[in-house]
This record gives C-alpha cells, structure tokens and sequence, in this order.
C-alpha cells in the first residue's frame, strides 16, 4: 500500500557533486539548509555571501555588482535603529560601525567573485517574486532592514521580469566561469505574510521562469514540490506551520543526494558521519583508557581523511 504519491526522480549521468567539487549556494533560507548538510558532510562549499536574499533580483544584483567589481562606499549604507544597513545584503553583514559595514560589504563582493570563478556547482533558491521597491530611489532591495512599509511599493515581479533576471545572472555567470553548473529550486517555504493566493502566485511565476532557462548547464531540483506534494502534512513542519521541521529537510537533502551527489562520494560522507558523531559523543568517564583509545582512532579517521582532502577542516 502506498501511503504517498512521490516524485520520480534520476540521478544526473554527468556533472554531479563529489569531493573534488566546490559548490556555491545563493538565495533563501533554503539554501542555508542544504548549506549545512554539505558543512556537515564537509563538502568545499560557500553559502549566501551576502545573506539569505528571497528574490531573483537581489540575487541578480549581487553576481553583477561582485563581477563587475562594484566598490562600496558610505553613499551605499544608511543608519537605522542604532545599526548601519545596506539594502543589497541581509541584516545579518549589518554592523554597528559605517566603516565595518562597507569594509564586509567590499571583502564579500570580493569573495563572492572568487567563489563564482572557480565554483563546480552553482545552487540558487528562490523564495518569492515579491519585492519591495525603495520610492526614494526608485530601486529593488533585497532587504528592508525593517524600515517602515509605507516607504515602499510591494510589487508581484511578472513572468517575463523574472525570466530576464535569471538569464542575467546565468550570463554574468557565464562570462566569468562557463563549467559551472547551475541548480535552480524555489524555496518549500511559503510567504504566508503575502497571502495565500498571493504566495501561490509568486510561486508560479518564479517556476515558469526557472523553466524558461533551464539549459545544459542549468537544470531545476523540485524541493518546493516535494515538499507540497510528498510531504504534505503539518507534521513536517515546525511549530510556526510555514516551515519545513528537521525531518522535512533531512528528506529532501536524502532526495538532493540521490540525484546530485556521485555514488563515489557516498563512503566518504559514511567516514565524515563516523567523525562528526564521534566528535559529538560525550564519555561518561573522559579519562578512561576506553575513552583515550576512542580519541586516538578517532584522529586517525580526520588525519586519514584530511590526507585525501585537505579542504576538510573538523
């Protein structure tokens, strides 16, 4: 008896991730998630230089200001509830000192450049199609850093405004590094604050144009549709019902793996789940000889794999 109805899903024949591989992960909170899996498993990984970003816009932003070399400056941050802000990046690179702000601002530009050069593979989740439109400026931010609404405009980006954000940011892409593999997704959190029917349509569009693009070199992981149609039921959320809990996210990473990561990584993650556990294990008596030979396999295993990858930091 089958209990669920569940996506079909191949593992890619070519350009799937292994231990060689360095991977790169923009967008929403998502991203984050998957993010720490690949921590976990110590995969060479860079997440969200700029901070959760929800929409393609402000994605699209940070490639071209960071290809292009963009330096910030104090024309480019403002000062609210005691803290300095940029509308390009999220709260949390926001600093309590102008000159720190715009210093991070420059250092993660930077390094988001190098990481776009030499990444394998390039995973962008979007969350929604609404943005929040500055009026002051007549410009898209990708945070409103909690300023009050009523000095912005809140506007659905359509079909067509998507589709050409997202063929800038493969191009940009392009221009810089044309191995990479691009993985787009659309975030399993709802925008409940939108709506209902207002997060449905954001949604929608941020699919159709994802599907728009898709190429060779870019393809689409359904995480939003596994988790709407595999896992739909509350139990697979926190307590907030929007979203997705431990179990959720364990499910989709599982399903992530299958079809993206390379059967030769597979032991080694089993090794790298071995020396993750054992560093969590607490002793009942630290200083027995059990414990102290316990310690000692335990080095030889990071030593063992530090030897082979030498990017793996335990």
């Amino acid at each position: 008896m089958k209990l669920q109805t569940q996506i079909p899903f191949l593992s890619q024949e070519n350009n799937q991730i292994d231990y060689k591989s360095k991977i790169l992960l923009f967008g929403s909170c998502f991203s984050d998630n998957i993010g720490k899996k690949l921590d976990y498993f110590k995969f060479e990984n860079g997440q969200n230089p700029f901070g959760i970003l929800f929409h393609p816009k402000a994605i699209e932003n940070l490639i071209e200001n960071a290809i292009q070399d963009k330096v910030y400056s104090g024309d480019d941050v403002f000062f609210h509830n005691e803290q300095w802000h940029c509308f390009d990046a999220h709260s949390k690179l926001s600093n309590s000192f102008k000159d720190v702000l715009v210093d991070k601002l420059n250092l993660q530009a930077e390094s988001t450049k190098n990481q776009l050069k030499n990444a394998s593979h390039i995973v962008i989740t979007l969350g929604t199609a609404w943005v929040y439109n500055l009026i002051e400026t007549n410009s898209i931010v990708a945070n409103c850093h909690k300023i009050p609404q009523k000095q912005f405009n809140k506007t659905l980006l359509s079909v067509e405004e998507i589709t050409t954000s997202l063929k800038n940011i493969l191009s940009q892409i392009r221009s810089l590094n044309n191995s990479a593999i691009v993985i787009f997704t659309v975030s399993p959190v709802r925008h409940i604050k939108d709506g209902f029917v207002e997060n449905t349509q954001s949604k929608s569009h941020l699919l159709t144009a994802i599907h728009q693009v898709i190429s060779q070199k870019s393809f689409y992981f359904p995480s939003y549709e596994i988790m709407m149609d595999e896992l739909r039921d509350y139990r697979f959320y926190t307590e907030d019902m929007i979203h997705p809990n431990a179990t959720a996210i364990n499910y989709i990473w599982e399903k992530f793996q299958q079809v993206w990561i390379s059967n030769d990584a597979l032991n080694i993650m089993q090794a790298v789940d071995v020396v993750q556990k054992g560093i969590k294990h607490k002793a009942f008596n630290p200083n027995s000889e059990a414990h102290l030979k316990f310690l000692q396999q335990l080095e030889n295993k990071k030593e063992t794999l530090q030897s082979q990858f030498p990017s793996m930091v335990f």
